[in-house]
């Protein structure tokens, strides 16, 4: 599926996607419909996003505040019932803006944006669901609190900031075999009570249900390869 996708493709690929999804969850034992799809747009223009909201689709991801300013007001518009949510690193001065335009922010991971997330909630009385990134891997340059700090970390979310911590969010590292990144991030979420787990892209989402995942964060099998690599 090198290249990007035509909006004509993009629906033949949002199916075929799908159906792969509800083979995995069969293959895992799960029920049907147990693991949502989030479609990500990320570096594709609004037109691409459109097609998929043409197609039937409704939860979409996005790796920056700005980019996604400009592109779903108009989308949400016409398609009020898209649901959006953040995947990318979010910092303190972009908090205000992500509250008002996200439906779920994933990538919490210190306590800094934790403070600011409560404070913009209480403050607009608005309150996306909050993951926490758990940086699996423990890669100098990634972001996401580290596993072993993870329960401490979920604890002052939950108790000290009174966000509504719905799950956990990994990305594996590259050149390591995500099996063991998915089954780590499915036994912190396990031992804190938390039902949600984003994990699995493109190249390994099938393997992710098998571990549990309820959110899947697939882009180039859909919208194709972003322009410009």
């Amino acid at each position: 599926m090198a290249g990007e996708a035509s909006t004509a493709d993009i629906a033949a690929r949002l199916a075929a996607v799908t159906a792969r999804i509800a083979a995995a969850e069969a293959a895992a034992g799960r029920a049907a419909g147990s693991v949502r799809l989030v479609a990500v747009a990320k570096g594709h223009d609004r037109d691409h996003a459109r097609a998929a909201l043409d197609a039937g689709h409704r939860l979409f991801g996005e790796n920056r505040v700005q980019e996604s300013e400009r592109k779903w007001p108009a989308l949400r518009a016409a398609f009020p019932d898209a649901r959006l949510h953040l995947i990318g690193p979010l910092q303190t001065n972009k908090v205000r803006e992500a509250v008002a335009l996200f439906d779920a922010i994933e990538t919490v991971d210190r306590p800094r944006l934790a403070a600011a997330l409560a404070k913009e909630f209480a403050r607009s009385g608005r309150c996306p669901d909050v993951f926490v990134e758990v940086n699996t891997g423990a890669e100098p340059q990634k972001a996401g609190v580290l596993p072993t700090d993870a329960d401490a970390f979920i604890r002052a979310c939950v108790g000290d900031y009174a966000l509504p911590v719905k799950g956990l969010m990994c990305i594996p590292p590259m050149d390591e075999e995500p099996a063991m990144h998915f089954a780590l991030l499915a036994s912190i979420a396990e031992r804190n009570g938390l039902a949600g787990l984003s994990m699995g892209m493109t190249a390994d989402f099938e393997l992710a249900i098998g571990f549990g995942a309820t959110h899947v964060r697939v882009g180039t099998a859909i919208f194709g390869d972003r322009p410009g690599g």
